[in-house]
């Protein structure tokens, strides 16, 4: 069975012992007291069992695994110690998450059959873990890869709202940043059952009838039940569903929701969202700045003042005129890309990536593309 061991105690005979007992059949490495067992985990984990003394000096076996716990939360945990009273059982269980709690002296039989179920329990959890993360990759990808195909406007808006959130999320130092990340590239997926025309009325700024803008007004509810149905992201659904809801309640959905207890990933969304919108209708940033300021209510003032910070150190752009072998990643779409038919390929906004450019240069090299393309390149 495969999986690295770590044996942690005070005493250099000790872990010779674990050594001389057990090197036949595990991968172990030794470490003398808890700092030299952080050390190795960190120089030399992620170690599927760690095995520790309850005292040590300097730092417990419930201290050392609380720690290792922080460095690899994954390890499965076992402590050894010669004091059997209930408190220090249920210490060692609390804060280090223990997964056996065995006696001194312990055989050496026992201690290898622990050992065989802490590798075991170490499989199944990344088994697991690999499962769920393939999975989550996966819809992902699935779900991007369906925005971009049927509605190339709506996608050319998410990558570049995504790319403002980013920055706003870092400003404000928000925890759990993944999940605002893939809200703010998910954020249109709903709009995979809006028409194109009316996409492109709503971000270029148009009225539109009242059928067709009650049908642009359900699409984060429709990403909602789309999002909702992939392991963990439960939370990203919700920020993608409050995404147009005001900081004062109103707006959609139509709920007693206000202010804080709105999820901060959506009123970072709405913000956000409507920064992007009013930038790509020519608005300088200082400008777009004073209109979101200006909408009483709408928006969290925190959000509003980290977007005022992020608008005063963007980065100036150039904007150039294109061969598409002269396309470069990192490169911004200036113009939408179509083909020599008209068929909108890529939505104006969106970064250009390696893999957009295999995309392209395929359909390049079957003369369907039109040139020059317009893009925005870093000024130094």
């Amino acid at each position: 069975m495969s999986g690295k061991i770590l044996c942690v105690d005070d005493e250099s005979h000790v872990l010779a012992g674990y050594e001389r007992q057990l090197r036949k059949q595990f991968d172990i490495e030794t470490a003398l007291g808890g700092e030299q067992g952080l050390s190795a985990i960190a120089s030399r984990g992620p170690f599927a069992v760690i095995v520790t003394d309850m005292r040590m000096p300097g730092m417990s076996g419930i201290e050392f695994l609380g720690r290792a716990r922080e460095l690899t939360p994954d390890s499965v945990r076992m402590m050894l110690t010669g004091n059997n009273d209930q408190q220090t059982a249920t210490s060692a269980v609390n804060d280090g998450n223990v997964f056996r709690f065995l006696n001194k002296p312990c055989p050496a039989e026992t201690l290898a059959e622990a050992l065989r179920a802490g590798l075991e329990q170490y499989r199944l959890i990344t088994a697991e873990k690999q499962l769920l993360e393939q999975t989550l990759h996966g819809s992902i990808k699935v779900l991007t890869d369906l925005l971009s195909l049927v509605s190339p406007v709506a996608f050319g808006r998410a990558t570049r709202v995504q790319r403002l959130v980013r920055k706003v999320a870092e400003i404000l130092k928000v925890p759990g940043g993944w999940q605002l990340d893939i809200a703010a590239m998910l954020s249109q997926i709903g709009c995979v059952t809006v028409p194109e025309t009316v996409l492109e009325t709503v971000y270029g700024g148009g009225d539109l009838p009242d059928e067709e803008r009650r049908m642009f007004e359900r699409h984060p509810q429709i990403g909602r039940g789309l999002i909702a149905q992939i392991p963990r992201l439960e939370a990203v659904a919700e920020i993608v569903a409050y995404q147009e809801k005001h900081f004062d309640g109103q707006g959609l959905p139509a709920d007693e929701v206000k202010g804080e207890s709105i999820p901060l990933g959506a009123r970072i969304l709405k913000a956000t969202l409507d920064y992007e919108s009013l930038s790509s209708r020519g608005q300088t940033p200082t400008k777009v700045i004073e209109s979101l300021k200006g909408r009483g209510g709408w928006h969290d003032p925190a959000v509003v003042g980290a977007l005022e910070t992020l608008s005063r150190a963007e980065t100036t752009y150039a904007r150039k005129m294109i061969s598409f072998g002269d396309m470069r990643p990192r490169m911004i779409l200036d113009d939408n890309i179509l083909n020599v038919n008209g068929v909108l390929l890529v939505g104006k906004g969106q970064e250009i990536t390696d893999t957009l450019l295999h995309r392209l240069g395929n359909l390049h090299s079957q003369h369907k593309i039109r040139e020059p393309i317009a893009v925005l390149t870093a000024m130094d």
